[in-house]
């Protein structure tokens, strides 16, 4: 399996062609555990309350393009965040 780093520079250039797996493997890395993973979606807690928000759905193996977008967007806020309380 493709290293994180790896799979967000595919997310940056191709958000259609990401693997589910591929996804969950990232937000696992970067927001924990799933808060929520029994139904057809995996919900990830966030250190914000609101968008963007970390709901991602598997779709016959490949994730929803919009959702690898929302994911993106709460990395760059994540970086941002950890960058100013350094």
């Amino acid at each position: 399996m493709a290293k994180v780093e790896d799979i967000i520079a595919d997310m940056r250039s191709n958000p259609k062609g990401i693997r589910f797996q591929d996804l969950c493997k990232v937000c696992d890395t970067l927001f924990g555990e799933a808060r929520q993973s029994g139904s057809s979606h995996r919900i990830y807690k966030t250190l914000w309350q609101g968008d963007p928000r970390v709901n991602i759905q598997n779709d016959k193996g490949m994730a929803k393009a919009y959702q690898v977008k929302q994911v993106l967007k709460a990395i760059e806020r994540l970086e941002a965040e950890r960058h100013v309380k350094k």
